[in-house]
């Protein structure tokens, strides 16, 4: 009956609401430092380079922060998982203040970096020309601090399968107030476990972000799956002067799903069933017939480095609102199951009747907490994996973020922005 949880999820939760007992009275005691928001100009100090880098860097600011505190974070609350870490650094370079993060990766079985997220952070460094400590594997402590932002091509090969959109998720925020546009080009995984595929960025968050005004435009070159990688994506980054609010709670009158199905190195067949089952599901559940691309690859014109499959599909309103689900394909799992589960988990999302699905809001928060105004969504799920984003933000931004909702079922978020504009 209902959702089971971990004692990772039902910690985080206790942590959190601990934590918003003990914010409310430091509010009434003392308002959130207003100097944090003062960086539009404000910029901090060098690290080195790596071999897998290549950056042209065009006309960065050049005035230099001076006498600013480092924000701790403890790496270990609620999931204690890479998540913290990726969003600590984000904002950091999105604000340039600099932060230290403590007990990385503390709850998991290898606490500390992995390879995958020096990456992320070495990119987002790049951007605004950070000095960075501690950053090796293994390592459960570092200290970011911006200097300078930057604009122009950075060029990262990942590594093997590593996440091309957990880097994207690192460096898009920084980007968004850079002076001009910004251009990744990342070699890794684009359909990977445990982070969101790269269809789903561009066809999901993208359309939602433009929506508060920075617009990415993501190409996908080659697909890389696990264990091979050797993806290509290019996204390029138009940045605003600031951040618009958002105010989707209801989800609205549906008007069309929509999808992708692929698979590479891998019979045609296989593209097909995922996407079938997952039209025979949405159609039977939501009487619409859905409208799902297929992408596979003649045997010998198949340019990825090894097999795999997935499929993305999306759900629009005629108000402009768009839900996401994805499933990946894997070893002993049948095409047909890999659709039916994209397509059973769009399903429930849309009968929450809310506009955000769970994944989108834990990417948008960030966004959200620097826009100019308040901002309410109605989030599909409540994990507990944005708890812990949502956390990490306050403790960051001293923006004031309201939850009206349980953990596991649908709600509502409320962001009382506070503007950050270059």
């Amino acid at each position: 009956m209902g959702t089971t949880y971990n004692d990772y999820d039902v910690l985080a939760l206790v942590q959190y609401l601990l934590y918003r007992v003990n914010v409310s009275f430091v509010y009434r005691l003392k308002a959130p430092n207003e100097e944090r928001f003062h960086f539009d100009q404000s910029l901090c100090c060098c690290g080195g380079s790596n071999k897998r880098w290549e950056h042209e860097v065009l006309n960065g600011d050049d005035q230099q922060a001076s006498g600013q505190s480092m924000i701790e974070i403890d790496g270990s609350f609620g999931e204690g998982g890479g998540q913290i870490l990726r969003t600590s650094v984000a904002l950091s370079a999105l604000t340039m203040t600099a932060v230290r993060i403590s007990n990385i990766r503390a709850k998991r079985p290898q606490p500390g970096l992995k390879r995958q997220h020096l990456t992320g952070i070495e990119m987002t460094g790049h951007l605004v020309d950070a000095e960075v400590e501690g950053l090796e594997v293994g390592s459960t402590v570092i200290e970011f601090v911006p200097r300078e932002r930057r604009h122009g091509r950075f060029t990262l090969d990942v590594g093997t399968a590593g996440s091309i959109s957990l880097v994207l998720q690192a460096a898009l925020p920084a980007s968004i107030l850079s002076p001009k546009p910004t251009t990744f080009s990342l070699r890794g995984g684009t359909d990977v476990k445990w982070s969101p595929p790269v269809d789903y960025v561009e066809r999901v968050f993208g359309v939602l972000l433009e929506r508060i005004g920075p617009r990415i435009e993501i190409e996908q070159k080659r697909r890389g799956h696990y264990p091979r990688g050797g993806g290509v994506v290019e996204c390029t980054v138009h940045p605003v002067e600031s951040v618009a609010p958002l105010n989707i709670v209801e989800f609205g009158k549906l008007s069309g799903v929509f999808g992708v199905s692929h698979c590479v190195r891998l019979p045609a067949h296989v593209a097909d069933r995922q996407a079938r089952s997952a039209f025979t599901t949405i159609q039977r559940e939501l009487g619409i017939a859905a409208e799902i691309r297929l992408e596979s690859y003649h045997k010998d014109r198949d340019p990825h480095l090894g097999p795999g499959s997935g499929i993305v599909v999306w759900a629009d309103s005629e108000t402009g609102n768009r839900l996401g689900a994805d499933s990946l394909g894997d070893r002993g799992i049948r095409a047909e199951e890999v659709g039916i589960a994209a397509a059973e988990r769009l399903v429930r999302d849309l009968s929450t009747g809310y506009a955000v699905d769970s994944h989108l809001a834990d990417m948008i928060i960030p966004y959200l907490a620097v826009a100019d105004g308040d901002s309410r969504i109605g989030v599909t799920e409540i994990t507990s994996h944005l708890l812990t984003n949502i956390w990490t933000v306050e403790r960051i931004l001293g923006t004031r973020i309201n939850v009206d909702g349980s953990l596991g079922g649908p709600g509502i978020v409320t962001v009382h922005g506070e503007v950050l504009s270059v």
